[in-house]
């Protein structure tokens, strides 16, 4: 197995690019989501969980760690000009500031906003895409911090630093919906693995507990994935909503797709390294 695609989203929850190589240090891939929009209008950082349009938007790097915005309908702005928050709330249609990474310990910048309504188990389904009659995922995957702060300090992560896919899972979810677009800006992985054309379903799910070297850098799996209302969004014309991706999921693959993993040792990660597991 070996390193298929490196991708980093320098704005939480917009659209970002493939990379040759990334730099893993304790907290994740150096330079991926170094940048989040805050809620103007109910507070708290927020992502497309709650703000679906934002995956409609893609952002890049620059070289001084600003990024480039590109809008909807193509138009670009950087965190460098001074209307970037007017024109990007415009064409989001919801008032929003972008604002930088922050230290760990500046914890008010991380503490989640107000919530929608008074019944936070359904404003969870809501997140989630869950029916009230479809089976809540396991809370004991994701990171305790998450109950009170958006993301863990320090982070713009949902919820661990890295998300891995394998080709088999991607080819396994193109076969089961044939109707749908299957495209990987779907699921947001940060890594994705080549497993070889042997490889069937998702191999991924079996990695929990398991540590993998990988170029110079040490992995450690965790659960895989619940996934949320993300997967249904529309990302462009060709990438329209649609639910049924996440029926699948719900349904068929006990509500996961990848898995996340950690860093034990920081390091340099090139496509094309092996995966080598310990």
């Amino acid at each position: 197995m070996h390193v298929a695609e490196l991708w980093r989203y320098p704005v939480k929850s917009m659209i970002g690019s493939t990379v040759d190589a990334v730099e893993l240090d304790e907290l994740g891939i150096v330079g991926d989501r170094t940048w989040a929009p805050r809620d103007l209008e109910r507070g708290g950082i927020r992502g497309a969980k709650k703000i679906g349009e934002l995956m409609q938007f893609a952002a890049r790097d620059l070289p001084d760690g600003h990024v480039e915005i590109t809008m909807p309908d193509g138009s670009t702005a950087t965190t460098l000009a001074d209307d970037v928050d007017d024109r990007v709330s415009a064409a989001l249609g919801h008032q929003v500031r972008l604002e930088r990474l922050r230290p760990a310990d500046d914890v008010e910048h991380y503490r989640r906003g107000a919530p929608d309504g008074d019944d936070p188990l359904a404003e969870f389904r809501a997140v989630m895409g869950r029916e009230a009659d479809d089976p809540l995922p396991d809370f004991s995957v994701f990171p305790p911090l998450i109950g009170e702060f958006e993301s863990p300090p320090g982070t713009y992560y949902d919820a661990w630093p890295l998300l891995v896919m394998t080709t088999a899972a991607l080819a396994s979810l193109e076969a089961a919906l044939p109707d749908s677009v299957v495209d990987i800006h779907r699921f947001r992985p940060s890594i994705v693995i080549d497993t070889g054309d042997d490889a069937a379903g998702h191999p991924e799910f079996g990695w929990k507990g398991r540590t993998a070297s990988i170029g110079s850098a040490v992995i450690d799996f965790l659960d895989p994935c619940p996934r949320c209302v993300m997967v249904t969004r529309e990302i462009d014309a060709t990438i329209p909503s649609d639910r049924a991706i996440l029926r699948h999921i719900i349904d068929d693959l006990d509500q996961n797709v990848g898995s996340y993993a950690t860093i034990r040792t920081p390091g340099t990660v090139r496509v094309g390294d092996r995966v080598v597991f310990s």
